[in-house]
């Protein structure tokens, strides 16, 4: 079959056509027969044989086929059966791409014939020119699309009569006026073509009129960038094949709405070509950031995320800032949203009794202030009124800041309390509410635990066999601070130290960050997390220390589960198994609408 296509498809010129047309004893393949096939081999225009033979039925030609198409039972009687026919037929088509009007009902005769004579389907691609007709021909220009209409429509020079062959002649000049048609409006290639049939659409000559753009684009992976006529980047994508990926734009296979806006703004289209998909990966996260593209959906803001901060002052206090600054305070995130931020910061006070309130207190409270009702709650301290001395306070400082530092146990051990307590008591919404804090501050500390140590490591080189289909050899990777300093690759069969020694030389430098924050976009050092976690990478090189802390959220994650009881919290906090009739926790799904953590009561 005729399919191998290169990096912009077979042109439809260089493209061998048999158009097949079928005359048979009723329309049901399972239950009548083949009588007339006709056949018409072109390319380029120009036509390279016909067949043509009538079929012995195996039975009576019914009266109302005789009258619209002529056969008679005299004339198939001395007709060659139908198996010997279809091996001449499947000689004469080869590898080509099979044609017919109505193609569904010519290839439905065609298999069943084949499958009672024991010849199965030989897999030849099939372009149904009805199909066709209706992506090209509205409403106004013809009133049906049966293959007379057609034939008298676009000037046909043979009549249909129900005769197979002068119906295949006649579907072979439809089928090139149509293919006319298209090539005005960009379809120029057998993969042109694919498309269109396969979306089954109008076509929309807008898109297809700047098909030009895709030509002289690489066909290597990396960045491509949509700009308009005033050099302003519209969409920005990748693709391991850049090419390929961009001429999908201009097809009917592209059906998103916005790609229609976008493409008819378009006046080019930008590569850049990247060594290896993690280098394509955080180009094109720089470029949506950097450019904030109209029709990308990615969020053009990756710098949302927020941080909870423990103040540096007398008496710290929690709150919710938009970035890390290298004040002395502790940090906690980064988090997605505002509604994760305040949970994970309910979940710390419920753990500790940390003040609340916003105030800047001085070191020494003024005499006669008033505590408010968290104090009176036991919530509080209330060292704003002096009943909780600095020492006394800093030592609750201490534990908020490990808990912050990646000491999980404290605020997952009271959550689960919490939340044992309330579904205990049949309180089931209260403790949904402790559940869903606890799995903010778990999303917390587990991402900061897991980008802190690439944001601290001056320097990390690692690499990953590449595979065999891409050439083989090793990706390597340089990271610093967190951030992507460059990529390159080892080809098969070479050293690849004296690239990872060139590598390092010509990284870009990265000035160390306020930690816990990387020197990159947060979503950046997240997709090379991701990448250093895929199975087969190798550590190669590693300045400072890359670790993650003993009593983490990612420890206990893979451990938790609610207990059915407070007293059951305590076992649940050491080392030994917990109760298998415990709800597992996943706190990598905090955005999950669906519950996490099933209340159980007993």
């Amino acid at each position: 079959m005729q399919t191998s296509l290169d990096d912009l498809g077979t042109p439809l010129h260089d493209v061998t056509f048999v158009v097949v047309d079928l005359e048979t004893t009723g329309g049901s393949a399972r239950t009548c027969a083949i009588t007339e096939i006709g056949a018409v081999k072109v390319r380029g225009g120009e036509v390279l044989g016909e067949l043509s033979t009538l079929v012995d039925p195996g039975g009576p030609v019914p009266p109302l086929i005789t009258v619209l198409t002529g056969i008679t039972d005299a004339m198939v009687a001395a007709a060659p059966p139908v198996d010997q026919v279809l091996a001449a037929f499947w000689e004469f088509v080869g590898d080509a791409v099979l044609v017919a009007h109505n193609a569904p009902f010519d290839t439905g005769f065609l298999r069943a014939a084949g499958a009672r004579s024991g010849r199965p389907w030989p897999g030849n691609e099939v372009v149904c020119t009805v199909s066709l007709s209706r992506a090209v021909l509205g409403r106004d220009e013809v009133r049906d699309h049966k293959l007379g209409t057609l034939a008298a429509h676009l000037g046909s020079a043979t009549t249909p009569t129900h005769r197979a062959l002068d119906d295949a002649r006649a579907t072979v000049d439809v089928l090139h006026a149509l293919l006319g048609r298209l090539g005005g409006v960009g379809v120029r290639t057998l993969e042109d073509l694919r498309d269109q049939l396969r979306a089954g659409a109008r076509l929309q000559p807008a898109r297809r009129s700047r098909r030009h753009l895709a030509e002289g684009l690489p066909s290597a992976p990396g960045v491509y960038l949509f700009l308009d006529g005033l050099g302003e980047v519209l969409y920005v994508g990748t693709s391991r094949d850049i090419r390929r990926r961009v001429r999908s734009y201009f097809t009917a296979g592209e059906t998103r709405a916005r790609m229609d806006q976008m493409v008819a703004r378009a006046a080019r289209v930008v590569p850049v070509v990247c060594p290896t998909p993690l280098e394509a990966a955080v180009r094109e996260l720089r470029l949506i950031a950097e450019h904030r593209p109209a029709y990308n959906r990615r969020s053009t803001r990756p710098e949302r995320g927020r941080w909870l901060k423990l103040t540096d002052e007398a008496f710290p206090r929690l709150s919710v800032v938009r970035r890390v600054a290298d004040d002395g305070a502790a940090y906690l995130g980064p988090v997605r949203s505002a509604r994760a931020a305040e949970l994970a910061v309910e979940a710390l006070h419920e753990a500790h009794p940390l003040r609340r309130c916003t105030a800047r207190l001085p070191a020494r409270p003024a005499p006669g202030a008033s505590a408010c009702a968290l104090a009176d709650l036991g919530r509080c301290g209330a060292p704003c009124t002096g009943a909780q001395g600095r020492e006394e306070y800093a030592r609750v400082v201490a534990r908020v800041r490990a808990a912050m530092d990646g000491d999980a146990r404290a605020v997952a051990g009271a959550g689960l309390r919490r939340a044992a307590e309330a579904a205990a008591d049949e309180r089931f919404e209260e403790a949904s509410t402790h559940r869903d804090r606890l799995l903010a501050y778990l999303a917390a500390s587990g991402a900061r635990a897991r980008l802190e140590p690439l944001a601290a490591a001056p320097e990390l080189v690692a690499a990953r066999r590449r595979p065999a289909d891409a050439g083989g050899g090793w990706e390597v990777v340089l990271v610093r601070h967190g951030r992507l300093a460059g990529t390159a690759v080892a080809p098969a069969g070479t050293d690849p130290m004296p690239v990872v020694a060139s590598l390092r030389a010509a990284g870009e430098v990265v000035e160390p960050p306020a930690l816990p924050a990387p020197a990159a976009l947060v979503d950046e050092t997240e997709l090379v997390a991701r990448w250093l976690e895929q199975d087969g990478v190798r550590l190669v090189e590693l300045e400072g220390t890359w670790a993650s802390p003993l009593h983490g959220a990612a420890g206990l994650v893979q451990r938790l589960r609610l207990p059915a009881s407070t007293d059951e919290v305590d076992h649940l906090l050491d080392d030994a198994p917990a109760p298998t009739t415990w709800a597992a926790v996943d706190a990598g799904a905090l955005d999950d609408p669906e519950p996490l953590v099933e209340v159980e009561t007993g």
